[in-house]
């Protein structure tokens, strides 16, 4: 199985003069609006040089690309973002997600706990229907299943879209904002693997940890992040999501300077959902983000035995 794939340096039609590079992406396997194959054909269209599918506590969706065929000119990475608990020092509520890079997707290990991650967002969806419900807001199973088109995993964000679809709410932006975020009416808590657990099973797999968009963690200060990034480090972190769209450009060069402290990779990624982010595009965000080609060259190259495994 291709963890890494390496077609080239064509772009295909429509190529930019800037080559796009995307490696947080999700799909219909989990979270996103955009079947896998639908993502290659967009990836392929617009002329990205590389991406990385990494949906939420999933390779369903890695396995549909590699099943479909990666297109000529595009570079792949088997990916995935896991929800993992917070470390002990880290105080608050809600996930803190992991990103592995180049990971073997049917490794066993890995997908006995990915089963059980999948069954704990099953579990959760009818209580958070009933918290909506005494909240006046009365929605179905059959209605959020209806939105998501019977497609991957059900979770917030369809919830979320089937609200806007019956008229509760105008986007999916208050639907979180107002009810489903964490702390709000009508979140559930959800069972994550340890830290140190998720981490381990990404190396375990082949893989490469990234901690995922450290900027939406709010830890306050450079010191807090950097008591974190050590923590991380002696678990087997081996990079940062640094460049992300809702970092600005202080932070992007605080977690820049942060990775090359410690030795980590950077990476990269839009956190590309679909119509749940209408406002993120594929490999540009909101039209002006991208990710530097060299943080692609970095991570192939710490992934070269797994370019033909």
């Amino acid at each position: 199985m291709h963890r890494v794939q390496d077609q080239g340096r064509g772009h295909g039609e429509g190529a930019r003069s800037v080559a796009l590079i995307d490696l947080h992406v999700h799909t219909t396997a989990s979270d996103g609006s955009v079947a896998p194959v639908d993502i290659l054909n967009l990836a392929r269209r617009d002329g990205l040089k590389a991406i990385a599918i990494t949906d939420h506590d999933t390779v369903a969706g890695v396995n549909a690309a590699l099943g479909a065929g990666i297109p000529p000119g595009l570079g792949f990475v088997t990916g995935i973002e896991i929800s993992a608990a917070r470390p002990a020092a880290i105080a608050g509520k809600g996930s803190f997600h992991v990103l592995g890079y180049g990971l073997e997707p049917a490794h066993r290990e890995l997908n006995h706990h990915l089963v059980t991650l999948q069954h704990a967002r099953r579990q959760r969806n009818p209580e958070i229907l009933l918290r909506l419900g005494a909240l006046g807001m009365p929605l179905t199973m059959e209605e959020v299943l209806a939105v998501a088109g019977g497609k991957g995993q059900i979770g917030r964000p369809h919830i979320a879209a089937a609200m806007v679809a019956k008229g509760q709410v105008g986007t999916i932006d208050e639907a979180f904002d107002r009810f489903l975020g964490t702390g709000k009416p009508a979140y559930v808590d959800k069972y994550r693997l340890a830290c140190d657990q998720a981490i381990g099973l990404i190396r375990a797999a082949g893989g490469l940890a990234f901690l995922a968009h450290p900027g939406l963690l709010n830890l306050g200060s450079p010191q807090a992040y950097e008591a974190l990034v050590a923590d991380l480090v002696a678990m087997g972190l081996e990079g940062l999501e640094v460049f992300y769209p809702e970092h600005d450009p202080a932070q992007t060069a605080f977690f820049a300077t942060l990775a090359g402290r410690f030795g980590l990779l950077a990476s990269g990624g839009t956190d590309f959902h679909g119509t749940a982010k209408p406002q993120i595009r594929l490999g540009c965000g909101r039209g002006d983000f991208t990710v530097p080609d060299d943080v692609f060259t970095a991570l192939r190259a710490r992934l070269g035995p797994s370019l033909s495994s």
